[in-house]
């Protein structure tokens, strides 16, 4: 089991640091071809994955406790250099859009959980919480083996695009996506 959690980090870190592509509004490419910077909507409709992953407080949890509102998930690690260069834009759209979406950074470190909430406090990171899936189980049940993705879910659990890559969450492009979960600019 522990080989398997070090050959998924080693895929993931080399995912993660693959060159960049170019950003296109749809993702195009065959499935054989890996995933491309940008929307992705092959999962459009699915249910929210039910796999346990850690809360702020070290305990169990799973994207059901987050049920009743728009819920965008962003999957990251410390060692991932687009992860660390969205997570301030990350970090001001949950503070403009408070009661209205739920944003969930999940970190896929396996170290301490402490050491996120270190990295986190580090990098100025005031409103996001310290949420980790050491085990990777969240990652693994939605299908994300590129960091950093990000995946927006209704209000029913019902997901409606996947952002694989960084985006400025606090730009015009994703003020777009975001509407279509009824997350209204400016508010």
């Amino acid at each position: 089991m522990r080989l398997f959690l070090i050959s998924c980090a080693v895929f993931a870190l080399a995912a993660c640091q693959k060159p960049a592509e170019p950003v296109s509004n749809e993702a195009s490419a065959p499935a054989e071809a890996g995933p491309v910077k940008g929307v992705d909507r092959t999962h459009k409709g699915a249910a929210a994955a039910d796999a346990s992953f850690n809360d702020p407080d070290g305990n169990p949890t799973s994207l059901t406790a987050f049920a009743g509102k728009p819920t965008l998930v962003n999957l990251w690690a410390t060692w991932c250099a687009p992860c660390v260069k969205e997570l301030p834009t990350l970090d001001a759209l949950a503070r403009s859009k408070d009661g209205k979406l739920n944003v969930i950074a999940v970190s896929q470190d396996m170290g301490p959980h402490a050491s996120v909430e270190a990295f986190l406090e580090h990098q100025k990171i005031a409103t996001l919480d310290s949420y980790q899936d050491p085990k990777m189980a969240l990652s693994g049940a939605l299908g994300a083996p590129v960091m950093p993705t990000s995946i927006l879910f209704d209000a029913n659990g019902k997901e409606v695009w996947r952002y694989v890559g960084d985006l400025d969450w606090t730009g015009p492009e994703a003020a777009k996506l975001l509407a279509e979960a009824g997350v209204a600019k400016g508010s």
